[in-house]
């Protein structure tokens, strides 16, 4: 194997992978503009006729524009307020019950204390 086709076959890999991230991306935060999965269906729909219509493109100048270019959209259009699930960071439930300051002390043998 030579220098050129392994380089050539990191490239094509590291794309792919740019584009697989960049359609999750999309995909996920289509699902903050869509109000009912109907909608979110139609969208993903679209979205994914987006990128069917480039898949057989193989110059890696103009792989690597139309990333760049996807990626800027996406940038440009992502939901100023996205969904975060309750308890995940960002969330209205995220460590709402705070871990109890050091000093206080828990006893967790309910009553079956020694007594001397």
């Amino acid at each position: 194997m030579s220098a050129i086709s392994a380089a050539y076959i990191g490239r094509r890999a590291a794309q792919k992978e740019r584009v697989r991230i960049l359609y999750r991306r999309a995909l996920k935060d289509s699902l903050n503009w869509a109000v009912h999965r109907h909608i979110f269906y139609e969208d993903a729909d679209r979205l994914r006729a987006r990128f069917d219509a480039n898949k057989d493109v193989e110059d890696l100048e103009t792989i690597d524009r139309m990333i760049a270019d996807g990626e800027a959209a996406h940038n440009k259009w992502r939901h100023p307020d996205p969904y975060v699930v309750p308890w995940a960071p960002g969330g209205s439930k995220f460590q709402r019950n705070p871990i109890p300051p050091s000093g206080i002390e828990i006893v967790y043998d309910y009553g079956k204390e020694e007594t001397a």
